[in-house]
């Protein structure tokens, strides 16, 4: 498994891939979780997956990871995010999807990931980290701010749930799962998961990019490693979203 990078000009037609990290099933650098500015750098954060002699799924020394770079195009070697302060890696224990959120009220980075449902660290400088709790929640967590709230998205066992809160620590479950076109979608019918939500601004409007992974027609219990496909949708107001319709019918909900 890599990490890879494709470029577009209008979300339709995307370049082949270029990968980013090495091959290795014992790291398997994957499941970027976002890409933020920090000290004139961009800085991605990503896991890795280890499968040996023939696991199916990440084992117990998956970890979570960035990556930096000035420009987009040349990054530097990943190094651990040590989410549990100053502890051997050996006790941190399995972690995956990690997500970094900037908190301007106390003027602190959030990492959430995949452990104990959601946990989340902080740190004031993207090095240095100090564990603060979890919530009850899926996986593959994106937050973004919307007039004041914080609102996450992530993976319960199908499909993409929202919660909002006020202050990044205290969440309340919205009850709302998008699903969007799965019904009748035979590449998204097994699962859908992996919402990643993109603000994007042009002329004075704001529209909410969605992307998500689709598994299909059986869930990641049948296929894992093929069967797999990136969807697109979007919203103006996170409320009601919509997709480019196609043979398949659905176009909103």
């Amino acid at each position: 498994m890599y990490t890879v990078l494709l470029r577009s000009r209008d979300l339709v037609h995307w370049s082949k891939p270029e990968k980013l990290t090495p091959r290795d099933k014992a790291l398997n650098y994957s499941s970027p979780g976002n890409i933020v500015e920090h000290d004139d750098r961009y800085v991605m954060c990503l896991q890795t997956y280890p499968r040996n002699n023939g696991e199916k799924y990440g084992n117990e020394q998956a970890r979570i990871f960035t990556m930096t770079s000035y420009d987009l195009d040349r990054w530097d070697a990943p190094q651990l995010i040590p989410v549990k302060g100053e502890i051997p890696l050996s006790e941190m224990g399995r972690m995956i999807d990690p997500y970094l959120v900037w908190d301007e009220k106390s003027g602190v980075w959030n990492c959430f990931y995949k452990q104990n449902g959601i946990s989340y660290s902080v740190s004031r400088d993207l090095v240095h980290w100090e564990y603060s709790g979890n919530i009850s929640g899926g996986e593959n967590v994106c937050v973004i701010q919307k007039d004041g709230r914080y609102y996450m998205f992530h993976s319960p066992d199908n499909g993409v749930g929202i919660k909002v809160s006020e202050d990044l620590v205290h969440w309340e479950d919205t009850g709302t799962v998008l699903t969007f076109g799965q019904s009748v979608w035979p590449w998204a019918k097994g699962r859908i998961t992996a919402g990643f939500v993109l603000p994007y601004e042009e002329d004075g409007r704001t529209l909410y990019l969605l992307f998500f992974h689709g598994s299909g027609p059986e869930d990641e219990s049948i296929y894992f490693d093929t069967h797999a496909s990136i969807g697109l949708a979007w919203s103006s107001d996170l409320c009601h979203w919509e997709w480019l319709p196609d043979s398949w019918g659905q176009n909103h909900t």
